[in-house]
């Protein structure tokens, strides 16, 4: 029997014990023995929890229980997570994390601490909830030279981006739909700013690529500023709005990467993604693109997610997986304004003629859509430093530019 202890009894540690013990029978056959939960840190009082005589307040209890080989981290933050999480470790815990901030902060770290102590990190509900990608990532897909992961990270704003394209609903109004619901939170900047997201595209670039992305070398923008108007445009011309993260290697070994709002043409499967569904795009040199589809969030999935991670940790007590990246460096992530995109460019239609001259490879896209006195032009690939001085240059200040994306530049 394997003794393990979970961190955190909130919406997602309450879910791993619930899985645990309703698929007891099961969990038991695919992980080769028994998993009986030691411990549950917690500060709260769960007098009516089956397991309610496992509660402790003191991590201690954990940290010196030699019986206990495994503790899975569901606090979030990373304080105390942290230093939780590396204290296990260092008295040879294996561990397992749905928190997207601790892995994206100090993923190299954590990772390089488990190596040398011959230990498993294991994370894979910190980027998809429920939908697999980083076992995947590192193992379905190890024989090819991945170029590229992007996709839509984020539940919230991807609800709130479909009710306004859907239903005409202002941001403000999706948000407070999104909010009713219990989609987002009560202070809803970690998604709307573009937090979540950038967390997220940080292990999978780190992953994909092998060197750690930090999210301070992100370039992130929310959606707080996009419009009813914006999204009319981009459906009106054959798009979605959508807030993207994306990873792309460059030709010189750095990498691109940068969260933003951006418009995704219906050739593309990631503009039918809505509601609060996810979708990640990787292409690799010899598979092409594969996507990976579901439900990014919630108790039981992202719970469904831990619980594997438990499992394969008990399938490898005596022998780490090889899961793993380097640390990075300063200048390893690009500046994401030296980019070249397309651009959805929505101005004041007594502004055309000067932008079009400013932008002569640009197209006007003219659709039933496109709000009265306004006018909308598709660019040629530019940098966004490019376009502003074009459109600076000839007086015009646009009502929006989105980027419009692409895979590739052909």
């Amino acid at each position: 029997m394997i003794s393990i202890a979970i961190m955190g009894h909130g919406v997602v540690g309450s879910g791993v014990a619930q899985v645990l013990l309703q698929n007891a029978a099961a969990i038991s056959h695919k992980a080769g023995d028994d998993i009986r939960v030691k411990r549950i840190l917690d500060l709260r009082e769960f007098p009516d929890s089956p397991l309610a005589d496992c509660f402790t307040k003191c991590f201690e209890d954990i940290e010196e229980d030699d019986e206990i080989r495994i503790v899975v981290e569901t606090m979030g933050g990373l304080n105390p997570a942290y230093d939780f999480v590396k204290r296990c470790l260092q008295s040879g815990k294996s561990v397992v994390t749905s928190n997207k901030e601790l892995v994206a902060a100090k993923g190299d770290e954590l990772l390089a601490l488990a190596r040398s102590r011959n230990l498993n990190f294991l994370f894979e509900a910190s980027v998809g909830g429920g939908i697999p990608i980083l076992r995947p990532l590192d193992q379905c897909l190890a024989a090819n030279e991945v170029t590229e992961v992007a996709g839509i990270l984020n539940g919230t704003t991807n609800f709130m981006l479909t009710k306004m394209i859907g239903e005409g609903l202002s941001y403000d109004d999706a948000l407070a739909l999104a909010q009713a619901n219990g989609y987002a939170e009560r202070d809803p900047s970690a998604d709307v700013d573009g937090a979540d997201a950038c967390r997220k595209i940080c292990i999978l670039a780190s992953l994909a690529f092998g060197k750690h992305v930090l999210p301070e070398q992100v370039q992130t923008e929310g959606i707080r500023n996009i419009t009813a108007d914006d999204v009319a445009c981009a459906a009106a011309c054959g798009g979605a709005v959508k807030l993207i993260g994306r990873s792309r290697k460059l030709s010189d070994g750095r990498l691109h990467v940068m969260v933003a709002p951006m418009v995704v043409e219906k050739n593309n499967l990631l503009s039918d993604v809505n509601d609060v569904f996810n979708a990640i795009m990787v292409r690799g040199n010899a598979i092409g693109d594969v996507v990976f589809y579901g439900r990014g969030a919630g108790k039981l999935p992202t719970a469904s997610a831990v619980v594997a991670d438990v499992i394969d940790e008990v399938k490898h007590l005596a022998a780490r997986k090889y899961l793993f990246w380097e640390s990075g460096y300063p200048t390893y992530v690009a500046a994401a304004d030296d980019e070249a995109y397309r651009f959805m460019v929505r101005l004041d239609a007594m502004d055309l003629a000067a932008a079009k001259a400013a932008l002569p490879d640009a197209a006007q896209l003219v659709a039933a859509g496109v709000p009265k006195g306004q006018a909308v032009l598709r660019t040629a690939f530019m940098t966004v430093t490019d376009l502003k001085n074009r459109l600076a240059a000839v007086g015009v200040e646009p009502l929006s530019c989105l980027r419009i994306f692409t895979l590739s530049q052909d």
